[in-house]
């Protein structure tokens, strides 16, 4: 079983995901990776924090629409999974629900700065699928 623990929702926008959506996202982008328990932290953010985030982890001192932090991401755990964090921050992202899926798969290993176009085809489709 997943456990999403969602902070700072209310920063969302207000056309954005309910929550329950945020958690229906997860559970499909992860379930991609045959990924179906784990803990995963998704929060919504202001621009000064995810500037930070971004220029002390990436050496990028910009804002960006999302970030992820993997943790247990071979797998083994000592205790629950915890797969990692998302975050994400709104005033930069054009697509709440786009954002979500991107952060869930770079938790699954996947990473569209070194692979061959695959991670943002599978984006492209999981988004297909949802926004039917």
């Amino acid at each position: 079983m997943l456990d999403i623990e969602l902070i700072g929702l209310d920063r969302a926008r207000t056309e954005g995901p309910s929550a329950v959506e945020i958690e229906e996202l997860l559970a499909l982008a992860l379930s991609t990776a045959g990924i179906s328990e784990g803990h995963v932290a998704v929060e919504f953010v202001e621009e000064d924090r995810i500037r930070e985030l971004n220029r002390d982890f990436r050496a990028i001192d910009a804002p960006t629409d999302v970030l992820s932090f993997g943790v247990d991401e071979d797998g083994t755990a000592a205790g629950p999974r915890e797969l990692g964090d998302i975050v994400i921050c709104p005033e930069h992202t054009d697509n709440l629900r786009e954002a979500v899926i991107h952060g869930a798969l770079h938790l699954t290993g996947m990473d569209h700065e070194t692979d061959d176009g695959e991670m943002l085809a599978l984006q492209a489709e999981l988004l297909r699928w949802v926004m039917l």
